[in-house]
C-alpha cells in the first residue's frame, strides 16, 4: 500500500469469473471496475490540486489526513479510505481460497482456539457491522491476532495496528448476486480467501516489529 500519486486500482489477480460460484463475475466486475475505480479517481482528482501531498503515499494518506488542510480531510479520508480497502479486499482473496501456513495456524490458534472459530467470528464481526463498512482481521505490533469493524472507509492502520484482511460489507460488494442475504455472502467469502496473502502480511508485521526493536 506504498503506492503514490498518480494512484490506480490494483488489477485483480485472478479471472473476473475466478472466485466463482461464490462471488460471479457480474459482481466482482462492477466492484472492481465501478466503485473501486471510483474511489481510485476520486483520490487523484483531489490530489490533482494539491501538488504538495502528492508524494504522500496511501498508507500516509489514511493515518496522517487529519494533518491536511480542513478542506480535503473527509474527502481525503473517504476516498484513501476506500481505495487501501478495496486493495486489501480483493488481494485477500484467489480462486478456491487457501489455508494458513503452519506458523500463521498456530497464531490463529492462539488467538481463537481454531481456524473454524476464527471464520464463525469473521462472519459474526461482519454481520455486526450496522450499515456499510468493514471487518478486519488486524494483528498488534506484538504479532496478536484481533478482529475490529469499522464503518464507511474507515481503516483500522497505525503504529500500533495492522488490518491483514479485508470484508467488504457494503451492499455493493454482494447485493447483485445475494441480495439482502449479507449471511450467505460472509459464509461463500470465507470459500475464497487467500490465506497465503494473510500470512504474508503478518510476516511484514513481524519484520517490522523487529526492526524497530533493533533500532530501540
Amino acid at each position: 500500500m506504498e503506492q503514490c500519486y498518480p494512484f490506480e486500482a490494483l488489477p485483480l489477480p485472478y479471472p473476473y469469473d475466478g472466485l466463482a460460484p461464490y462471488l460471479n463475475a457480474e459482481t466482482l466486475t462492477f466492484h472492481h471496475d465501478k466503485h473501486y475505480q471510483a474511489y481510485v479517481e476520486g483520490l487523484n482528482q483531489i490530489l490533482e490540486k494539491c501538488p504538495q501531498y502528492q508524494s504522500w503515499s496511501l498508507n500516509r494518506l489514511v493515518t496522517e489526513y487529519a494533518h491536511l488542510p480542513q478542506s480535503i480531510q473527509e474527502p481525503v479520508r473517504n476516498n484513501a479510505g476506500g481505495v487501501y480497502n478495496h486493495g486489501l479486499y480483493f488481494m485477500g482473496l484467489c480462486p478456491g481460497g487457501s489455508m494458513p501456513g503452519s506458523r500463521l495456524t498456530a497464531v490463529i490458534e492462539k488467538a481463537f482456539g481454531s481456524f473454524q472459530n476464527l471464520n464463525d467470528a469473521l462472519i459474526q464481526c461482519a454481520m455486526s457491522q450496522f450499515g456499510s463498512g468493514y471487518a478486519f482481521l488486524i494483528s498488534d505490533a506484538w504479532g496478536r491476532l484481533g478482529l475490529v469493524k469499522a464503518p464507511n472507509q474507515q481503516v483500522p492502520l497505525s503504529s500500533r495496528m495492522c488490518p491483514l484482511l479485508a470484508i467488504d460489507v457494503w451492499e455493493h460488494a454482494y447485493y447483485l448476486q445475494y441480495q439482502n442475504r449479507r449471511k450467505d455472502y460472509l459464509t461463500a467469502l470465507t470459500q475464497v480467501i487467500d490465506w497465503s496473502f494473510v500470512e504474508h502480511r503478518y510476516a511484514d508485521v513481524m519484520d517490522a516489529t523487529r526492526r524497530r526493536g533493533q533500532r530501540g
